[in-house]
């Protein structure tokens, strides 16, 4: 049976020489991240990059963002959305962020990102509370885990019909598959993919990169 193949690190190597586009300013910032007490928080490259793409080719300009830590995530998108492009990012960190506005400014599109200190269901009920439902083209949910199907849910009607949810780390290293781990955080990620499976509000595809990435694409109504 044809399955995704399992990277070995020469693999994983050779994926980045052939695909990778980084821009200087990401490199700089993923660099420092690397020597960060919490770098494994950092998305890879690739996946950067992937989110990037999805933005471009779903035409998106309004972005939600929920997890920000240093910025590389929301950097990648603002350097691939159009000049009238904007992010609502949601942390609740500012000594995370403030790494990630220093490159904003650097790279030139923090007039691109509207930072906002916050618990995240704060910023999305406030959002909805404003009228701004079905406003938004593009989601990216990697904040803490026990939340995300809250998270899910409120930008499920943020975001517009044909908009899409991307979501992180639901393969969760493999531990969503040892049924002996009963974590808080691994069972909230089980029961999240889960309940996904069976949502005919949106169409829905896991793709095996890095942690594991679920796209949802908010359907039609009765349309498709």
């Amino acid at each position: 049976m044809a399955k995704t193949l399992n990277l070995t690190n020469n693999l994983y190597e050779y994926l980045l020489s052939v695909s990778l586009r980084e821009p200087e300013i990401l490199f700089q910032l993923r660099e420092e991240t690397t020597r960060h007490p919490r770098a494994n928080m950092q998305v890879a490259p690739e996946q950067g990059q992937f989110l990037a793409f999805l933005v471009q080719l779903i035409g998106a300009k309004k972005i939600l963002e929920l997890g920000v830590f240093t910025g590389y995530s929301s950097l990648s998108i603002a350097l691939a959305l159009p000049p009238d492009g904007k992010i609502v990012a949601c942390d609740i960190s500012e000594e995370f962020t403030s790494v990630a506005s220093r490159y904003w400014q650097q790279a030139g599109v923090a007039d691109k990102i509207d930072l906002r200190i916050a618990p995240a269901t704060d910023t999305l009920e406030t959002l909805l509370a404003q009228g701004q439902a079905e406003t938004f083209d593009f989601a990216f949910i990697d904040a803490d885990k026990e939340n995300y199907y809250r998270y899910y849910e409120l930008a499920l009607q943020l975001i517009r019909p044909g908009g899409l949810i991307a979501i992180d780390n639901v393969l969760w290293s493999g531990r969503v598959t040892q049924l002996d781990i009963q974590d808080s955080t691994t069972t909230a990620i089980r029961d999240f993919n889960s309940k996904l499976s069976q949502d005919n509000r949106i169409d829905l595809s896991l793709i095996a990169i890095a942690d594991g990435l679920t796209l949802a694409r908010k359907r039609q109504k009765n349309i498709d």
